[in-house]
């Protein structure tokens, strides 16, 4: 699928979510990559193959500190 050179990680590698965006839709919160993932703001992943990727937000100071 990817034309890039290098090519992209493939949606199987554990760097998937690193591949060029190909098509972006900020006002709808969602981005395609190349290699066929649609990555969400909320850090959620659909894979091209249907598996979904739970958000995986880290906890940032503000969730630390309180």
């Amino acid at each position: 699928m990817c034309s890039h050179q290098p090519p992209c990680p493939t949606a199987d590698s554990v760097d998937h979510h690193s591949a060029v965006i190909v098509s972006a839709h900020p006002e709808q919160g969602w981005s395609l990559l190349c290699n066929g993932t649609i990555v969400f703001d909320d850090t959620g992943e659909l894979l091209p193959d249907g598996r979904v990727v739970s958000p995986h937000r880290s906890l940032g100071r503000l969730a630390v500190a309180a």
